[in-house]
């Protein structure tokens, strides 16, 4: 019985229908939750909403903590292990709003809504039920090295940016915060024009920032890219072998 909650409750494969319908319940759930977070007035609906969410948050809480040990596979430690995983903090931080009761009489209790807030937290709760976002997670995952690689390039260009337009230009910059946040501006090519060099040099340090930017925002983008196609190719491939086996097994059978 356990194995069987475990299997619908965990992201489905392919064949079993009860688990893919459970996913797509799970998405609809955390999707029409979010619609109060839109609006500023708490309508009834939007209360009732909630109430009902959180309810099947709870319910799904304690089948994941009832299943911890066929997850993490660490025996009866992984009942207490589970509450303290990422995703569990995530569901836990879904719930405990909405179950908070205050009076809004009282202006120093009032602080206590930006628990509300925490409810946005129940979109990462997607992850678990979407496979395009799992693929996604899995192509960071794999290049992180070169991804973390660039952004730290894009720091370091930042920080010189800025420390070199900070000297040739001081005027023009309160402090070197301001000329750190001119850097990331237009490092990312956005540039808002709130704060800019007025001298010759520093817009020649402008021109430059600029288009080393273009070709430093470029990587990642390149390297997602590439990594978004690997993990598709290896998909397809694996559904390939799949396909396969089922016909070799059922041909077997035929015989």
């Amino acid at each position: 019985m356990r194995k069987r909650l475990f299997q619908i409750i965990e992201p489905a494969s392919e064949k079993d229908r009860l688990s893919n319908a459970y996913d797509f319940f799970m998405m609809s759930v955390i999707v029409v939750s979010l619609i109060p977070l839109a609006f500023k007035n708490e309508w009834l609906v939007f209360e009732c909403i909630d109430k009902i969410a959180v309810v099947i948050f709870i319910i799904d809480y304690v089948l994941r903590l009832l299943t911890a040990d066929m997850k993490l596979k660490k025996g009866k430690w992984s009942f207490l292990i589970y509450p303290i995983t990422p995703m569990a903090i995530i569901d836990l931080l879904c719930i405990l709003p909405s179950l908070s009761i205050i009076n809004s009489g009282f202006r120093i209790l009032k602080v206590f809504r930006l628990f509300r807030t925490f409810r946005v937290f129940r979109i990462f709760k997607a992850v678990r039920y979407s496979k395009s976002i799992k693929m996604i997670k899995g192509v960071f995952v794999r290049q992180r090295r070169p991804l973390m690689t660039v952004g730290l390039l894009a720091i370091v260009y930042v920080f010189i940016s800025a420390l070199v337009v900070f000297n040739v230009e001081p005027e023009s910059f309160n402090n070197f915060f301001d000329a750190v946040y001119w850097a990331t501006v237009s490092l990312t090519t956005v540039g808002y024009g709130d704060i800019y060099p007025v001298t010759v040099m520093g817009r020649i340090i402008t021109m430059i920032s600029s288009v080393f930017g273009i070709a430093i925002i470029a990587l990642p983008s390149g390297i997602i890219t590439a990594g978004f196609l690997d993990e598709l190719n290896k998909n397809d491939h694996g559904i390939e072998e799949s396909s396969e086996t089922d016909n070799k097994s059922t041909d077997g059978l035929k015989k």
